[in-house]
């Protein structure tokens, strides 16, 4: 069934230009260089057919064709006494934390190799996002340093301890002030340790600063309601949602909670139901919640707060002046406003400004409807970021004053992530003793007098707090790999108490959070957390001054209103720039722009015609005094007149893998009103130069098939078999395979579009499974990524398309509004087809079907011949250029025998020249039935969960088994919203998709 829309994964394929129609001929990106492999053989596309085929036996054609390296021998060294709680090939699980979540670590021999959301905390954590998934690379990263320093040269903890101590005793007998500077700290342990300190040394004061401040709510609610706090939301309480600049979905508070309780009343159970909730998006950059928005209005930054004014006056009847924008957005928010007031009581709106004034006039607004108490809780309150700009402020001002003596860094990286980095230099400069906890020599480090190593989180005892009444337990799971100790260790040893930081966490938690609960320290070990929060939150009613907010608002905005305005934003994978050095997360394409190993200059295709810039064209972007040049990306949806860019990247100091990827944006902004603003008036430029970034958008394109099935909420109400376009329901199907029993299992699986929101932390999820390798920016270049499994993002413009043909060109797109686009997120991997057309075709055997529905690799079989993935309709099949885990081109920190203890012992790491794709977790299904048959059991529903499965916060991703009626994902797939993708071609795939449902104000 053809639909009446035209989706496009880039402008590329859009507009069909040359290069890429040239290179969607082949499979790849570039010729295969057979010549260059023959002539190393001492053989040439020349040679007579018989002495071809004598030299290409067995052996030499396995060496010379598919390039397969000598498997390289690891000598094992078995243990003398064998540790008690280790079995070899037997995982050990531990409950730890993660930035305030609740998770298990696998172990497998005494090395961390896996990170999921804890089971246990039913409904307060679902999945992880891709920073958790990635986490456990940071353990193995060998740019940390492996002994404490002072000057840059290694000395003992003795050493580096009488010099603090020294350096405090001074401080505090000359009357100076001794500052702790940290991000936001959650952790009770770390701020007893802290108090700990603070009792040795009465100088002593903790300033928290976050790279990415939310000082705005704190302040707003601080007046409003008395409560300096960053409330809780819950979205899955919410009929209707509008979010002005809110990537709530993605890096905007908890983005990875708000995705469990949002897509609750949108997954394949709530439509079943018959409801789904609204949600309207108004940004400037098309962001991970933008794209998954019913309704969308791109805007400029300089018109949120006036959006906002409108949907107050619209909401109240009042007419506060300031509240006019741009048509579009304007009929928009109209709409908006009636939907929020006839869903008074489940209406929320949300910003993501960090101006105070702005985030007032969202408390007035979210009172009027009656969001808070029902939607937003001011009691069980957000933890995650505490950070005052004010603060930080106040401490440069006192240290550059000389009246601070020691000034402790943790978690905390000002040199790079501060927009004025010469202002805490100089302060820096100042300080007559300074010391850094970071586990690396990173900016700010390596500018500072001692730096006494952090351990990670692996490899430590502490605790965190991240939502109030919610308290999870960090434990080791291996001993320190460096000679590093716990900041909180360093504290208490310098506040003289003799205490293991073990006893320390435990006292902690027995006398001041196990007490009234039941639980003792063993049960916290074991199940991970304790939660004492109540379940509702209160009523409240904002005090504001709509008339002076309002007035404020407009005020602030004029001063970044220009004919091109720069908005920052936050990486979805490396964040604020913590995660720079994570190879696994450089690598994730960005969920929108698909770009890996960069940041760029995103801005609207008009705009780049009108400056005369192409694809692979750079630009010069200007604001607040500061400038650079970026690549560009022409991004659909992005409000005319702006340009976004990301923060996180141009670290100089963080590793092999994060040293000089992209350029620093921190410097474009600014302190407005006392907080830190990432909106500016700005200038673009055409720069000199191309740069082609390593962009998979329209990598593995499957030309113009049709795969996407998308309906709106008002026509699923009146079919639910709407838009699916099932090819057997208006085809005869013709079988020209024979037919095989499965009386066993028949492993199946079910992808919810409506759910999956395209954040990518399934691909995290299944690299670190699956030992899938990082190939680096220039391998991605030539379309040689190796994820098994990717995110498939399809544009669709809102006007024109159907008059759009598959042969479109340049001319007939002009004049289309690339602003105004829906996307939908589509997870492509292997579809383990019954009649596998890689399977008919490979001349060895290497690709087989098995009895339960699995497609199989055989990689000591495959030489490379590639023949099944020019036969694959579905791109899923990737060829393993080089031995990249073992190949110092490919040196991102993870070709060394140390990073590799990371690897999965239960899945092989493939050589070089065989074709490799998703097996479906076979090393999980294997592993889950073995403990069936030890139990003396049948495999029960939910025993086997596939890695992407389990990263996913939105449950879109439901695997099982096909042969049980009552497994989940037999209940998924007998939905009226399911099709199979390609299903006309008679491949018989095993993954079966849910039709995208979107609740349109059509409906």
């Amino acid at each position: 069934m053809e639909s009446n829309k035209k989706y496009w994964k880039g402008l590329e394929e859009l507009n069909q230009t040359p290069a890429f129609v040239q290179g969607s001929k082949g499979e790849f990106a570039e010729p295969i260089p057979v010549e260059d492999v023959l002539n190393e053989a001492g053989l040439s596309t020349k040679t007579p057919r018989r002495d071809f085929l004598k030299a290409l036996g067995f052996g030499l054609g396995a060496v010379t064709l598919a390039a397969c390296n000598r498997t390289p021998i690891h000598k094992a060294v078995p243990y003398v006494i064998k540790p008690e709680e280790i079995t070899p090939g037997i995982p050990n699980y531990y409950a730890s934390s993660f930035n305030g979540q609740s998770v298990i670590v696998r172990t497998r021999e005494g090395r961390p190799i896996s990170l999921e959301a804890n089971p246990n905390a039913v409904g307060l954590n679902q999945g992880t996002d891709s920073s958790t998934t990635a986490s456990v690379l940071d353990l193995y990263d060998m740019s940390k340093l492996q002994h404490p320093q002072i000057g840059g040269k290694d000395v003992e903890w003795a050493k580096l301890d009488a010099a603090v101590i020294d350096a405090l005793t001074k401080a505090q007998a000359a009357g100076k002030q001794i500052t702790i500077v940290s991000n936001t700290i959650n952790s009770p342990s770390t701020l007893a340790s802290i108090a700990a300190l603070a009792a040795k040394y009465p100088a002593t004061q903790h300033v928290q600063v976050d790279a990415v401040s939310y000082s705005g709510i704190i302040e707003a609610n601080k007046a409003s309601f008395g409560k300096a706090v960053v409330p809780s939301y819950h979205f899955d309480k919410a009929q209707v949602v509008v979010s002005v600049a809110a990537d709530f979905l993605g890096t905007w508070l908890a983005g990875e909670e708000h995705t469990q309780d949002y897509i609750k009343n949108r997954d394949y159970k709530s439509l079943k139901g018959g409801k789904m909730s609204r949600h309207i998006q108004f940004e400037s950059g098309l962001s991970l919640t933008g794209s998954n928005a019913d309704v969308r209005a791109a805007i400029k930054p300089s018109e949120e707060g006036a959006v906002l004014i409108a949907l107050y006056n619209e909401i109240t009847g009042q007419a506060i002046a300031g509240g006019t924008t741009n048509a579009k957005a304007k009929k928009v928010l109209t709409l908006a406003a009636k939907e929020l007031v006839n869903a008074k009581g489940a209406a929320v709106v949300v910003a993501g400004s960090n101006d105070s004034n702005v985030q007032l006039l969202v408390n007035a607004i979210n009172t009027a409807l009656g969001a808070y108490g029902a939607i937003i809780d001011l009691d069980n309150y957000a933890k995650q970021y505490q950070g005052s700009d004010t603060g930080f402020q106040q401490f440069l001002t006192q240290a550059k004053a000389g009246q601070v003596g020691v000034a402790f860094f943790l978690n905390s990286n000002p040199v790079y992530d501060y927009f004025k980095v010469e202002d805490v230099k100089a302060a820096i400069a100042k300080i007559d003793y300074t010391v850094s906890f970071a586990d690396r020599a990173d900016e700010t480090a390596s500018e500072l007098k001692a730096i006494a190593p952090n351990c990670t989180f692996l490899e430590a005892w502490g605790d965190s707090s991240a939502k109030e009444g919610l308290f999870t337990i960090i434990q080791p799971t291996i001993n320190p790999v460096f000679n590093t100790r716990q900041a909180e260790q360093s504290l208490l040893v310098w506040a003289g108490v003799n205490k293991a930081i073990h006893d320390f966490v435990k006292e902690n938690w027995e006398t001041n959070i196990l007490a009234g609960t039941g639980k003792v320290w063993k049960d916290v070990l074991q199940q991970g957390f304790v939660h004492k929060g109540s379940t509702t939150g209160s009523a409240y009613s904002a005090n504001v001054d709509v008339n002076a907010v309002a007035t404020a608002i407009a005020a602030d905005s004029k001063k970044i209103a220009g004919d091109v305005e720069l908005k920052l934003y936050e990486s979805s994978s490396l964040r604020d720039g913590r995660y720079a050095n994570n190879a696994y997360l450089q690598e994730l394409p960005d969920p929108v722009s698909k770009v890996t190993w960069d940041n760029y200059a995103a801005i609207n295709p008009s705009d780049a015609e009108a400056l005369g810039i192409k694809e692979t064209g750079k630009v010069t972007v200007a604001a607040n005094g500061y400038q650079v040049d970026l690549p560009v990306v022409l991004q659909p949806g992005q409000a005319k007149g702006t340009v976004s860019v990301a923060i996180g990247y141009g670290r100089t100091k963080v590793g092999k893998a994060g040293n000089h990827v992209g350029v620093n944006a921190y410097p474009f902004a600014s302190l407005v009103n006392g907080t830190i603003q990432f909106a500016a008036k700005a200038t673009l430029t055409k720069a000199s130069g191309i740069y082609e970034l390593a962009q998979t958008q329209t990598h593995h394109s499957i030309e113009g098939r049709n795969i996407v099935r998308e309906t709106t909420f008002a026509n699923y109400l009146k079919d639910p078999n709407s838009e699916s376009g099932r090819f057997s329901d208006s085809h005869k199907t013709y079988d020209l395979w024979n037919k095989y029993e499965q009386p066993g299992h028949r492993w199946v699986m079910a992808i919810d579009l409506n759910a999956c929101t395209g954040c990518g932390s399934c691909i995290v999820a299944c690299n670190v499974e699956n030992n899938i390798p990082v190939v680096g920016r220039d391998e991605v270049r030539r379309r040689r990524e190796m994820h098994w499994l990717r995110i498939d993002r399809y544009y669709t413009l809102n006007h024109g398309t159907d008059k759009l043909t598959k042969e479109n060109d340049i001319a007939k797109a002009n004049g289309l509004d690339y602003e105004d686009v829906t996307v939908v997120h589509q997870p492509m991997l292997c579809q383990h087809c019954e009649h596998a057309p890689c399977e008919t075709v490979c001349p060895v055997l290497a690709t087989v079907h098995s009895s339960e529905g699995l497609n199989h690799m055989a990689y000591n079989r495959c030489f490379g011949t590639r023949y099944c993935a020019n036969n694959c309709p579905y791109k899923v099949r990737r060829f393993n250029w080089f031995n990249y885990w073992n190949d110092s081109r490919f040196d991102n920190y993870l070709n060394n025998e140390f990073t590799q203890l990371v690897l999965n012992p239960d899945v092989t790491t493939r050589s070089r020249g065989v074709m490799e794709k998703c097996s479906m977790c076979i090393q999980r299904i294997q592993a889950g039935k073995l403990q069936a048959k030890i139990e003396n059991r049948k495999v029960k529903d939910g025993d086997i969960k596939m890695a992407c499965q389990s990263a996913c916060s939105a449950n879109a991703i439901i695997f099982g088994d096909a042969n049980d009626p009552e497994s989940e994902v037999s209940k998924a797939l007998r939905n009226e919203r399911v099709y199979y993708v390609l299903e006309e071609i008679n491949v018989q795939p095993n993954i079966g998709y849910m039709t995208k449902v979107r609740n349109t104000f059509e409906a």
